[in-house]
């Protein structure tokens, strides 16, 4: 434990003289960019129209007809295969209003659904430091021990994120597929810090630099880039339900088993819908609570979504607590050592990054039992957590235990 502490000091002394930035997608943000450097899928005053799949051929007559009748100008379109819609995204005039607008598309019987194209926006930034983060986190959860029998080993999880690195030493080799779905978000793929951050805490390599690794290192990454940094807004990060809905179509069709978002936004009528289909499919759903506001946020308040809260090395809630009727689980997420951007290694913090801890113990289950459905998971997690002291379990379940979990899977007394 020594040895390891001293190869990484060093590292982590330069991320404290260059400042220690953690990033997260949890809280509100009005940008600083002009309408013209957003692209185009996280603009304001967008609607998003679902019409039946059933007749596909008839899409772009139906398109200009609605256009047409409504005043409108279509920003784009895209089909949802694993729901069976054809998605029409309309700009919405700025002397109209919105809500009569919708009111009067839901009334229209070619109309399957509509709603507004919101925005997950946010950005938090706190030193970290300087050696708090660099080992903690795997042992707190147990996940040391658990790696010697489990790594996560071709399970396949989707990132809904910003882009990532993928030449980073640590992440070469652990991305089976990445896919954009920003417009104009494949020139910065590989600088976006984020993304990079939360992949590094799931699946970093393990390597002979023993700095760290993540928690499932052998988990086949899919990186699906929905979130987009404004050029002037240091740290910030914005996704849309246009750019969130694709991203997640794509995650579903792409077989993924676990599903990470570390994000956080008002309920969305479409990005349940999908959600609700993943867990259905099969499909592990890991969300990161808000950290400010009233409730968990979405997509955390659902039921089907395992929601996670930060804690620190001491393993005490490190957030504000949420509200609602289902408790949290708690993970690592003060002073996380993780991947950057140009072969770099930062200190992170937020529940973006317990999200992730979260995800990569999901992957380490799942390698064992493949067939372990989301409720069970869920269910074995929360019977396996440590409790937290001073916090009622109707708020937070406890803090994840990796080595415990996988124990009971496996019906074993503990990890070897």
């Amino acid at each position: 434990m020594r040895r390891s502490l001293a190869r990484a000091a060093p590292i982590a002394a330069l991320l404290i003289l260059a400042g220690c930035v953690s990033v997260g997608l949890h809280m509100p943000l009005v940008g600083p960019a002009t309408e013209a450097e957003v692209p185009k899928q996280l603009r304001l005053r967008q609607i998003i129209v679902t019409l039946s799949d059933d007749i596909p051929e008839h899409l772009t007559v139906a398109a200009q007809a609605l256009a047409s009748e409504y005043r409108l100008q279509q920003s784009g379109s895209f089909p949802l295969r694993s729901i069976r819609v054809q998605c029409l995204v309309f700009q919405v005039p700025p002397e109209r209003s919105i809500a009569d607008l919708i009111a009067a598309l839901r009334a229209d019987p070619r109309v399957e659904s509509v709603q507004q194209n919101q925005i997950f926006v946010g950005a938090q930034e706190k030193e970290g430091d300087s050696h708090a983060g660099l080992s903690y986190a795997a042992r707190l959860i147990g996940v040391d021990a658990a790696r010697r029998t489990s790594q996560g080993k071709g399970i396949r999880v989707a990132v809904v994120d910003t882009g990532v690195d993928q030449d980073h030493p640590k992440l070469r080799g652990r991305i089976a597929k990445a896919q954009n779905f920003v417009d104009g978000g494949e020139r910065d793929f590989a600088r976006d810090r984020h993304g990079t951050a939360v992949v590094g805490v799931i699946a970093a390599r393990e390597d002979d630099e023993r700095v760290f690794s993540g928690i499932a290192p052998e988990a086949e990454v899919i990186a699906a880039k929905a979130c987009w940094y404004a050029a002037r807004a240091r740290g910030k990060a914005s996704c849309s339900s246009w750019t969130l809905a694709k991203a997640i179509d794509f995650s579903i069709n792409m077989d993924a088993r676990v599903l990470n978002l570390s994000l956080a936004g008002p309920p969305d009528p479409l990005l349940a819908r999908l959600i609700a289909r993943a867990h259905d499919q099969g499909v592990t759903i890991v969300a990161a609570s808000a950290e400010s506001g009233d409730g968990p946020g979405f997509p955390a308040s659902l039921p089907s979504v395992i929601a996670v809260v930060a804690s620190d090395a001491s393993g005490r809630i490190a957030q504000r607590l949420p509200g609602g009727s289902r408790p949290a689980l708690a993970a690592p997420g003060v002073d996380i050592l993780t991947t950057a951007p140009r072969a770099t290694y930062e200190l992170v913090s937020g529940s973006s990054f317990a999200a992730a801890h979260v995800t990569g113990v999901v992957a380490l289950l799942l390698e064992q039992t493949p067939e372990l459905h989301p409720a069970d998971a869920l269910e074995l997690l929360q019977a396996t957590a440590h409790p937290v002291q001073g916090v009622a379990p109707s708020r937070v379940v406890g803090v994840v235990d990796a080595c415990a979990a996988l124990g009971k899977l496996l019906r074993r007394p503990s990890c070897p």
